[in-house]
């Protein structure tokens, strides 16, 4: 697939290099040294180039929104028409001082993005895992059978379908949680694992798998 990385950012880095090293065709761009992306396109070894958004955007089967909240309404505009694009956010809706969330409790960041690209398929992913946890999920995803899991969700049929594929890609088992209205929840859990992660003694590489136990 061909995949705009919209940030430039821990996330927006880790799995546009993974997505690469995946073997699909990866754009990253927006930040404020073209060296960076440039860095980052070389870096992730497989098939990357650095660009604009509008660059990342135009022929994008994917798009991932890994920017801060803040900053969402000036990528959007940088990345142009978006008809039709499927858009996999991992942007938390965080306040200026990254204290709390901005929106919560009868809305979410997936659904505010969701208005504001009313023509494209928003599906909320990747925020519930710290950044520093993926290359090692990646790395380990050939060698064991027991994947951590990684809750989604949203609107769109086909657009979940992409979000679950590189969900995979990545080495996570993909957990399809409903309707992009879901993310109200999934988005305090993203600060709980993130909890667990930074304040926590064991170290940021945290995952977490959901298992169903049947009645036999």
């Amino acid at each position: 697939m061909r995949i705009g990385i919209l940030g430039s950012g821990l996330m927006g880095a880790k799995l546009g290099t993974i997505f690469a090293r995946a073997g699909h065709d990866v754009v990253f761009s927006y930040s404020h040294s073209e060296r960076k992306l440039k860095r980052l396109a070389r870096d992730a070894q497989g098939g990357a180039r650095a660009g604009t958004p509008g660059e990342a955007a135009l022929h994008a089967d994917a798009l991932l929104l890994a920017v801060h909240w803040s900053r969402v309404d000036a990528v959007l505009k940088q990345a142009g028409e978006l008809s039709g694009k499927v858009i996999i956010t991992c942007s938390l809706p965080m306040n200026a001082n990254d204290t709390a969330l901005a929106v919560a409790h009868t809305s979410s960041g997936a659904e505010t993005l969701a208005k504001k690209v009313r023509k494209a398929h928003v599906v909320s992913a990747f925020s519930t895992v710290p950044s520093e946890v993926l290359i090692d999920v990646f790395e380990r995803k050939r060698r064991t059978r027991r994947r951590a899991s990684l809750l989604f969700c949203g609107d769109d049929r086909h657009a979940k379908k992409i979000a679950a594929r590189l969900i995979r890609d990545v080495g996570f088992e993909p957990v399809d949680a409903g309707s992009l209205r879901v993310a109200r929840y999934l988005e305090p859990f993203s600060l709980a694992v993130a909890q667990l992660a930074y304040e926590g003694n064991e170290g940021p590489e945290v995952a977490y798998r959901i298992e169903h136990f049947r009645k036999t």
